[in-house]
């Protein structure tokens, strides 16, 4: 008896633990991703650079010192570990009927020249894929950047000043017209590679502008072919309100009449295209890359804009217009594989025949400015497993001349070159 009334027991405590419910899965995923990368570079020429360079722009123009001789044709060089990056990439239950993943990721190169070392956002967003369309929104690459289509080289630079680089807050949505094509829309405020400011507070003429830039593109991809064409118009609102001094009487004494502070409600709206491709097979790949509009300051290039004294607005603005195009060839080698890297930029200037009030731009002050540059560059890529190091050798030519009035550069130039030497290892993880 003792040992059926056991057995009953056994029982109904099985059925019992058989009706608990099942703990779900949740169907979130998190990895996380990075490299931790040491870069060594030797110039021969003093360059217009950031980060104690470890970016290097352009060749500075000639400095002449008492003698006569060329203060910037003086070497450099840096051994750094800032690059190296950490990142997390998470997936998780469907939201809406779409697929659903975020990134969040950083490195050390920091936001400014003073906060090298320090962790810095790149990407922070979100992203939701249907069938056909998906939308993205968060921190995220400028819509000109384009992730398969980028210089490979070992500099850090990723092809600056030639290719636009960054990120801005966006919203994006992508819609699919067929298996090959895709149009996408992008709505977005640039941040850390923003505007010059004209008021002296970091980018204000993005937040002081109530339109984002929006930008449009389309795109084909095949299995060897990437090609795409995009149109943009970025708004700035550089002041919110100007300054008109009063006029100096002939005898230089300080005029009675102060000052006069006016709202300025002037903007500054540029547009700019870019074209890009990338033929890709089993052997190589091609990349080509083309861009030009105005005051693309933003996409660490060449230009800016100038602002004109304008009594009633009471100032305006005209943007200087950037042209840049690159070529990157490469083997697709798992082992070894050599690049080559072309790159040509230049600006021409604005419209206007009058002289500006202020010129806020990269490459050019009110006397002297760079007319165009180029760059080639050739490295080796030795890969094994997830470890890469890269030899380069890179020179860059920078033809310096006098600003004229329409902010066009003369032909009474100094052409300076600068040889960079880098080696790059890294150890993905």
């Amino acid at each position: 008896m003792k040992k059926i009334l056991l057995n009953v027991a056994f029982l109904f405590s099985a059925l019992a633990f058989s009706q608990e419910p099942k703990t779900q899965e949740i169907p979130y995923k998190v990895d996380v991703y990075g490299f931790a990368r040491v870069d060594y570079s030797m110039d021969t020429r003093q360059s217009a650079q950031v980060r104690e360079y470890h970016l290097n722009f352009w060749p500075l123009d000639e400095k002449l010192d008492a003698n006569g001789d060329d203060i910037n044709q003086t070497g450099a060089s840096n051994f750094l570990s800032v690059v190296s990056r950490l990142g997390v990439k998470a997936t998780g239950p469907d939201v809406w009927g779409a697929k659903v993943n975020g990134v969040l990721e950083g490195d050390f190169f920091g936001n400014t020249q003073q906060s090298i070392a320090l962790f810095r956002l790149r990407h922070a967003y979100a992203k939701l894929d249907w069938a056909k369309t998906s939308i993205t929104f968060g921190q995220t690459w400028y819509p000109t950047f384009i992730p398969e289509v980028f210089p490979g080289v070992a500099n850090f630079s990723t092809g600056i000043p030639f290719n636009p680089f960054g990120w801005a807050t966006q919203f994006r949505i992508d819609q699919k017209l067929n298996d090959k094509f895709k149009v996408s829309f992008i709505a977005y405020k640039d941040r850390e590679f923003g505007a010059f400011s004209a008021d002296g507070n970091q980018n204000s003429p993005v937040y002081n502008s109530v339109i984002p830039a929006m930008h449009g593109k389309i795109e084909y991809r095949s299995k060897s072919i990437i090609a795409g064409f995009g149109a943009e118009f970025y708004p700035n609102k550089p002041l919110i309100e100007s300054v008109i001094s009063p006029a100096i009487p002939a005898t230089g004494t300080t005029p009675a009449v102060p000052a006069v502070i006016k709202k300025s409600s002037e903007t500054l709206n540029s547009t700019s295209i870019v074209a890009y491709m990338k033929y890709n097979n089993e052997k190589f790949h091609v990349k080509l890359y083309g861009i030009s509009g105005e005051n693309l300051h933003h996409l660490v290039m060449l230009g800016g804009y100038a602002s004109y004294a304008n009594g009633t607005n009471p100032v305006t603005y005209e943007g200087i217009r950037t042209n840049s195009f690159w070529l990157d060839i490469a083997s697709n080698s798992k082992k070894t594989a050599p690049g080559l890297f072309f790159g040509y930029t230049n600006q021409e200037g604005t419209s206007s025949d009058v002289a500006p009030a202020n010129i806020y731009a990269r490459g050019i002050t009110a006397t002297r400015g760079v007319k165009y540059m180029w760059r080639t560059a050739a490295r080796v890529d030795f890969k094994q497993n997830k470890f890469r190091i890269t030899p380069e050798v890179e020179y860059t030519a920078a033809t310096h001349g006098k600003t004229q009035s329409d902010l066009s550069i003369s032909d009474n130039q100094n052409k300076v070159g600068n040889l960079r030497t880098t080696i790059s290892a890294v150890y993905s993880f």
